[in-house]
């Protein structure tokens, strides 16, 4: 039976989730792994859940230098019953030193899964690491959520910090200037009839002791006033003022015609259930706009979007025009980064697949930033695809097209068509 030892002490300083932290960023490779094979086996409601995830002993075990048996070599085992002298002895299997390890295999020896737990936080960091929106770069000024605080002279309280000494020091100087100017015009004037009475006059004369007391009564005075006062102090104000701060909004254009059948419409809601996770988690002034078509489209919120059972027909360029209508009524595009995400299973009406490349290329992509399609089928391309395949090589950077075949096919796509560009 083996032996497992838990450690349970408490380390100081928060060292066990530092630990834990250089343990994920070291194996992120195979912990991203772990993860896409999770996320695939999810359903909806649970796709946004911390995940217990195991690593192969393998993709972890470090390197280490070892004793190898090659050449002549003699050993003794004592108790030998079963050899004797000049019999050839086969080589352990496996190599190394020391032998044995491993559980029974039929492939050889191996080790046990790495089983740990990563958090809802944890999980969705490393689901949703080096991805972004592409080319999010408009600004708009309007319902502002963030301030930067920018120099507006100077006001007369603050903190001592804020004291601004140059500005302080120069009204202190225009005020003893302002103030004393009276006083040293008095005592010139003194000073000047003194010495000319010190000619005439002696010095004991009680006219020149007059002047005398005059004069040091005047620069008493002077004296008084203060070298810097509180009217003096001035500090560096500061104001805050809006920030612009970018803002966008996401269509979320779903086929819930006939031909979509329950197992595609799962794979197309699990995709965008990953897209809202996405956007919600990294982006704070985000709009998600949730469109259902079939013969019509219509807006609806993200209940009725990821649970409704309504079918029908297909003509996608419903939900096209829809799109278009709605972003001339509540998202310009000078003010509004504008993308849009559209699964289907690609079977349309023949004479609307033309219809919708006209309306990509004429009225919807010159208004976003970013439009990708997500075809959801196991067989040969359908009309819709061979349609956009028309525009993607003019629209390399704002246009982009995808197959998903099965489940498995939903993270490698999503990182593809969001990954972030340097």
């Amino acid at each position: 039976m083996p032996l497992h030892i838990v450690d349970r002490r408490l380390d100081s300083k928060h060292k066990s989730s530092v630990n834990r932290g250089r343990f994920i960023e070291r194996f992120k490779g195979q912990i991203r792994k772990a993860v896409a094979d999770a996320i695939n086996k999810r359903g909806i409601r649970d796709i946004d859940n911390g995940e217990k995830i195991g690593i192969s002993g393998k993709d972890i075990e470090e390197p280490q230098f070892a004793h190898g048996h090659g050449g002549i070599w003699e050993t003794v085992r004592p108790g030998n019953d079963r050899f004797s002298r000049g019999e050839q002895v086969d080589r352990p299997k496996g190599g190394g030193a020391g032998g044995g390890g491993g559980q029974a295999s039929k492939d050889g020896e191996s080790l046990d899964e790495f089983m740990f737990t990563l958090t809802k936080d944890e999980f969705l960091d490393i689901f949703f690491d080096e991805l972004a929106l592409p080319h999010l770069v408009k600004q708009h000024l309007a319902q502002i959520e963030q301030y930067r605080r920018i120099r507006a002279g100077y006001t007369q309280s603050g903190v001592p910090t804020n004291i601004n000494l140059a500005r302080t020091m120069r009204g202190a100087a225009g005020r003893r200037i302002a103030v004393g100017g009276p006083y040293t015009a008095q005592l010139r004037a003194l000073l000047a009839q003194l010495d000319e009475l010190k000619d005439k006059l002696t010095d004991d004369d009680p006219e020149l002791e007059r002047l005398r007391q005059e004069i040091a009564r005047v620069r008493a005075k002077m004296d008084k006033v203060p070298f810097v006062d509180s009217f003096d102090l001035r500090y560096n104000n500061r104001i805050r003022v809006p920030q612009p701060s970018t803002q966008a909004v996401m269509f979320c254009l779903l086929d819930v015609s006939g031909s979509m059948d329950e197992e595609r419409k799962n794979i197309a809601k699990r995709f965008f259930m990953l897209l809202y996770l996405f956007l919600t988690r990294n982006y704070e002034r985000i709009e998600v706009v949730f469109i259902r078509h079939h013969t019509v489209a219509a807006e609806v919120d993200e209940d009725e979007f990821f649970t409704s059972r309504e079918s029908g027909g297909t003509v996608v360029s419903s939900a096209l025009e829809l799109m278009y209508k709605i972003i001339n009524e509540r998202y310009p595009s000078n003010q509004w980064n504008i993308y849009g995400a559209q699964a289907s299973d690609g079977d349309n009406w023949n004479d609307d697949s033309a219809h919708c490349r006209e309306l990509l290329e004429q009225s919807l992509l010159p208004l976003t930033q970013y439009f990708a399609y997500i075809e959801i089928t196991d067989g040969p391309p359908q009309n819709l695809w061979e349609e956009y395949s028309r525009l993607e090589a003019g629209h390399t950077d704002h246009f982009a097209m995808r197959r998903i075949t099965a489940v498995a096919d939903i993270y490698p796509v999503f990182r593809d068509l969001f990954k972030q560009k340097i």
